[in-house]
């Protein structure tokens, strides 16, 4: 695969970015990608090693060697064909995953991986431009009627799976656009919403009824999750309605921090946070429906949570004009690099520094947020402790109390479990962490305890990867495909 020697003649090269004075002023997508010369000098990176581990470190098991050797031999229609086989949306993948396959690469033992990520951003972009993303129309239809809950990219995935076998497939949407926490929780400066609008236009076009605003079942009156519904449906009703449920739903539940002072005013969920402002670009004016933005305009912000989540809200805070962002990790700070010979092929547990990181954030690590403090029922600023961690437990270090000012505090700790509501609407059993209780075994796969019931995604394994996400789509697909059919062509 690639050039026999290219991996010692060619350095990896990184996607470029927008300097970071000008894309901090708008909310766009700022990498730029690779060309097709680099796209062919990196695709002439991959090793033609005899076992590609790449394969098992993408979820989806994307046949990342055969394309990398099509693009570096210039043959991108085929190579998007390869790309195309295993994974239903590589623009999302290509723009928001980690990357988990080149941590894989077999390269990286010893030097930097094929830039995988790049090039897959590259085919699909190319695909796009030259037209070859078309809608696959099912020759033929079952006369079976599918409901999928939940449209981001588990159900999205699903519903184009199952569309092309030949059912009737109804996708339900809580929110008033599809697309899920890729609609409303990825921020559009790491992907802008035009690429699910178009995915939408092709599901449409391949027979996916969508129906947005419609709530199934019923979240709890206090539940801080996103929610503009007009519509409610039973599940019942559902059921009764159609041969088979899938249920899709994210895992929305955010993880609080019940410490002294939390029920002051300035202290809010990431996803009270980041939905808003995708919603003022998409060109909503949010005054009309009776909504006030979060904003972080000259304000010193504090991000509790170190992860992708937390990220997002330092890049938001940066475009709104913040006096200063700090992110806090609960967790020591991790090596630079990670010690290869040790966690290779697995992901490594190394410093992460993301492009909202360098547009300016302060980090702070081992550290935890005791009370916050206030004025006049509004939040000023918040107590912190330095943490260590011994035998596996944190443990407060004497004398490091410290108190730092914030006027606005996001919560960005991550997300715990599917509302249990909804569950129970159906009448679903749910596993230690709340999620709903279905194996990934090849026979009778994502099914819950309730006939005909089926889960996957978030839903089911909790907060996870849009790649999981797909990959968990695809397969329940089968799934259903077999429990209405006898039998499946679909791809596992």
């Amino acid at each position: 695969m690639g050039k026999i020697t290219g991996f010692m003649e060619f350095e990896r090269i990184e996607e470029g970015h927008l300097p970071v004075a000008e894309r901090v002023k708008t909310h766009k997508e700022f990498v730029i990608g690779l060309d097709d010369a680099q796209a062919r000098t990196q695709g002439a990176r991959c090793m033609d090693c005899g076992t590609p581990f790449c394969h098992n470190g993408c979820p989806i098991n994307n046949i990342i060697p055969d394309f990398n050797d099509l693009v570096y031999r210039g043959d991108w229609k085929n190579a998007f064909a390869v790309l195309d086989s295993t994974n239903n949306f590589p623009e999302f993948t290509g723009r928001i995953c980690p990357a988990p396959c080149e941590a894989a690469c077999v390269l990286n033992i010893n030097n930097d991986p094929v830039g995988i990520k790049s090039i897959e951003h590259a085919i699909i972009d190319r695909a796009w431009a030259e037209g070859w993303v078309t809608p696959r129309v099912a020759a033929h239809k079952t006369g079976k009627k599918v409901a999928v809950v939940g449209s981001g990219p588990a159900g999205m995935a699903a519903s184009q799976q199952l569309a092309r076998a030949g059912h009737d497939v109804t996708l339900f949407e809580k929110n008033d656009r599809i697309g899920g926490l890729l609609r409303y929780g990825i921020p559009d400066f790491k992907m802008e919403k035009r690429h699910v609008d178009r995915r939408v236009d092709q599901m449409q076009k391949e027979g996916v009824q969508f129906r947005t605003g419609v709530m199934v079942g019923q979240l709890p009156k206090d539940s801080k999750i996103i929610n503009w519904a007009t519509q409610t449906i039973a599940p019942g009703q559902l059921q009764k309605d159609f041969d088979a449920v899938l249920l899709t739903g994210g895992s929305e539940q955010s993880r609080d921090l019940p410490v002294p002072g939390r029920e002051l005013d300035g202290i809010h969920f990431a996803m009270e946070f980041l939905p808003l402002q995708n919603k003022v670009n998409a060109g909503d004016k949010l005054k009309s429906l009776g909504i006030t933005q979060i904003r972080a305009d000259g304000k010193h912000v504090i991000v509790i949570g170190g992860g992708d989540t937390g990220s997002d809200c330092v890049g938001v805070s940066n475009r709104h004009g913040a006096a200063s962002v700090t992110q806090f990790e609960l967790l020591p700070k991790p090596p630079l690099h990670e010690n290869r010979p040790m966690t290779w092929p697995n992901w490594p547990i190394k410093l992460r520094t993301s492009s909202s990181h360098e547009e300016g954030c302060e980090r702070e690590f081992a550290i935890a947020t005791k009370a916050f403090e206030g004025e006049k029922g509004r939040v000023t600023g918040l107590t912190t402790v330095r943490v260590d961690w011994k035998d596996g437990k944190m443990v407060e270090v004497p004398g490091t109390e410290h108190t730092l000012k914030a006027d606005l505090v996001l919560l960005a700790m991550g997300f715990v479990s599917p509302p249990a509501s909804i569950l129970e609407g159906f009448g679903i059993h749910r596993d230690s962490r709340g999620n709903a209780k279905a194996g990934t075994d090849a026979i009778k796969g994502y099914a819950t305890n309730v006939p005909g019931v089926f889960a996957a995604g978030d839903m089911r394994r909790g907060q996870s990867l849009v790649v999981w996400a797909i990959r968990e789509g695809r397969q329940a697909a089968r799934a259903v495909d077999e429990f209405l059919m006898g039998c499946s062509e679909l791809p596992r």
